[in-house]
């Protein structure tokens, strides 16, 4: 793995020790640093972080840390995590879950970082930091493996696929970093597979370091002092071997580093999705046309192989073919998403095939001499057979640890999916983490219920570890008004058309009232496109820039152009209650339709609360509420982004008023003060929003 210390390298005297926790003192305190020097606000919450923070990583432990809104995490633990990485020659791996929040690393805090550090004669020596942000190997170009490409195009490409394979020729002698995303319109994906990074042939064996873009930039990374990542690939990389070098090494990707994980509450849902497998007819299809593709003759094997191994191929489509459709006609007619319980959802057609071609391919490899060529075979050999074992494993339904599943996805529905996630997360989050013998710390907004983040540590499996909680400095009881509408029907299958008529009433009073921007949370698809058709005319007639998701713009466009409105309204779902950051009047109202519960029938939560309740637990208590209390602190926190904003919070589900855990989501806003909404009070002339 890469790490700053090479292999090569005798063994360095040990370091002397870590000045993290004296400098975070002195730099976080009041009349510090931060708070003379750069007249910069001092934050009582951000310094006990920031102490916190750094005994954590001198001691190796892990940490668990719930930073209200505007305490500055941020800094709290990057200044000591930077102090710590250099005075003992570790790297500080910074993971989070958004893109908005690595970029604002990059961009902003390690700017501010190294401002910080060439404050203070003190601090001089840390100032000249090394940062890299970790980018999956498929992102970046191989060089030499476009090269080849470029080469033996007539055997591995049709006619058509020439042109675009010169395209990224002429784009990569300009292109500063080599990254997939550069290029535009986006490469196609059938010739990009041949020229990424993503292989064996991709090596310091066969690239020149000079000028392959992978190989630059592991070099960069080799001596990074922070690297900043996000969590899925976090967790790719640790399932594909991270720094387990032995149990009792140090360090989680990298040998010796010690990582941060912010918006660490959605850690249990992320590392559930990279812990189990996920096979779909649609990969399967471009890894053996990868070999062969039997309509264009071209493919690996065109050139390394015969007719005997192109058979063996055309012979494992075949069975691909009538694998996947045979269950997708007996399983998934009727529901997108079906779980499975027992073995022999369907017969193995797949193995015989894949066993076959899995030797072919080897004895190929074989008769080749050493290189790039040898490599490339072998590469897709240990591709196949991962494959096949994976497969078994699926049809198997062996593991009681593990929910397995089939799905439907594609803009047609017509892509099969395979898919097994751990029931209890715990284990694979403790082993991978928690005793790694290094420090993690876990930090967010909105890590705990009621105040008490017991829950989400069972959650990860870190029972024993420190934690702690501070509030934010903002002023919420003067800045947030919270209003909660007392006459919405209940959500139930008898009054559902009259809860949407309600709704629709409510939130076009609630955003025309309001002379900034809105912001409306939704739970379902089909009550925000619902809504939208009701009300975008009349938001077009009052001159309010309207936006909703799914409508051609990504997230981060979407906020951008409700910054850029400054009285928008954006209706948004699952992913808008997160991660969205508008500071200032553009957002001055945060409507939450409903309150956040994940329907129970995903087989992941229905596999989840019957564990629960084979352990005597209570599932809605221990699986549903926590989710959606965070969710839904989350959601709250769009709205004060700063010191200085204000705005109004509108509760538009009366659950929160008529059931007995309504309450919970009472006592997790900012502040306890609320008034009730009724429609005889909106008819009045009451205006709570002016």
């Amino acid at each position: 793995m890469i790490g700053i210390r090479d292999d090569t390298d005798s063994a360095p005297p040990p370091p002397p020790p870590s000045q993290a926790p004296a400098l975070a003192a002195r730099i976080f305190a009041e009349g510090g640093w931060l708070h003379e020097g750069l007249q910069l606000e001092h934050r009582p919450q951000q310094e006990q972080m920031a102490r916190t923070v750094a005994a954590a990583m001198v001691a190796d432990e892990p940490l668990l840390f719930e930073a209200g809104t505007g305490v500055g995490k941020s800094l709290a633990y990057l200044l000591p995590g930077l102090i710590h990485a250099l005075d003992q020659s570790r790297q500080l791996v910074v993971s989070t879950h958004t893109i908005s929040l690595q970029e604002q690393i990059e961009t902003k805090d390690l700017p501010l970082c190294r401002r910080v550090f060439r404050s203070r004669p003190e601090l001089a020596p840390y100032a000249d930091f090394r940062s890299a942000v970790l980018v999956g190997k498929a992102n970046y170009l191989c060089t030499s493996r476009l090269a080849a490409a470029l080469r033996d195009k007539q055997e591995l490409f049709a006619t058509p696929e020439h042109s675009e394979l010169q395209r990224i020729a002429a784009w990569a002698a300009t292109s500063p970093e080599g990254l997939r995303h550069e290029l535009s319109p986006a490469p196609a994906p059938e010739v990009w597979e041949w020229v990424s990074a993503d292989s064996s042939a991709c090596s310091r064996k066969h690239c020149d370091g000079d000028h392959c873009f992978y190989q630059r930039a592991r070099a960069r990374l080799r001596q990074a002092h922070v690297i900043i990542v996000n969590h899925s690939l976090l967790f790719a990389q640790i399932n594909a071997g991270g720094a387990a070098e032995t149990d009792d090494s140090r360090g989680v990707l990298f040998p010796e580093d010690f990582v941060v994980l912010d918006e660490a509450h959605t850690v249990p849902e992320v590392a559930t999705e990279h812990c189990g497998l996920r096979l779909s007819s649609y990969g399967t299809d471009r890894m053996l046309k990868y070999l062969y593709n039997p309509k264009t003759r071209r493919g690996l094997l065109a050139k390394h192989g015969g007719p005997v191994e192109q058979q063996l191929v055309v012979d494992a489509l075949e069975a691909a073919e009538q694998f996947f459709a045979f269950l997708g006609e007996r399983l998934l007619a009727q529901h997108p998403v079906v779980r499975v319980r027992t073995e022999g959802a369907c017969e193995p057609w797949l193995d015989g095939p894949l066993l076959a071609l899995i030797k072919a391919v080897g004895t190929r490899a074989d008769q080749l001499d050493e290189g790039r060529e040898r490599d490339e075979l072998l590469d897709q050999r240990g591709r196949l057979k991962t494959y096949q074992t994976s497969l078994r494993q699926w049809l198997a339904v062996a593991d009681d640890q593990f929910v397995y599943w089939l799905e439907r996805s594609g803009r047609r529905q017509t892509i099969v999916t395979l898919r097994t996630a751990p029931i209890d997360v715990a284990p694979f989050v403790r082993a991978a983490l928690l005793q790694r013998h290094t420090s993690v710390l876990f930090t967010s907004a909105t890590l705990a219920m009621g105040g008490q983040i017991e829950p989400f540590q069972q959650r990860i499996g870190a029972e024993g570890a420190r934690t702690a909680v501070v509030q934010s400095p903002f002023d919420y009881a003067r800045h947030m008004r919270v209003y909660v509408a007392a006459d919405v029907p209940l959500p139930t299958a008898q009054g559902a058309k009259l809860a949407i008529a309600v709704l629709i009433d409510y939130i076009r009073f609630c955003t025309l009232r309001v002379t900034g921007g809105s912001l409306v949370l939704f739970t379902s698809y089909h009550d925000m496109r619902l809504v939208a058709e009701t009300l975008a005319a009349e938001f077009a007639a009052a001159q309010r820039p309207f936006f909703m998701q799914g409508q051609d713009f990504s997230r981060t466009e979407l906020t951008r152009r409700l910054q850029e409105a400054g009285n928008g309204i954006l209706f948004g779902t699952d992913s808008f209650w997160a991660g969205v950051d508008v500071p200032g009047p553009a957002l001055s109202q945060v409507i939450l339709t409903r309150l956040p519960f994940d329907p129970p029938t995903h087989p992941v939560a229905e596999a989840k609360s019957e564990w629960i309740r084979d352990r005597g637990g209570r599932p809605f208590n221990e699986l549903t509420l926590p989710d959606a209390l965070v969710k839904f602190r989350q959601g709250v926190g769009r709205l004060i982004r700063s010191a200085t904003d204000r705005g109004v919070i509108t509760i538009l589900d009366s659950r929160v008023l008529a059931k007995s855990y309504g309450q919970l989501f009472l006592d997790s806003l900012p502040h306890s003060q609320f008034t009730k909404l009724t429609r005889e009070l909106r008819n009045g002339q009451f205006h709570p929003f002016d």
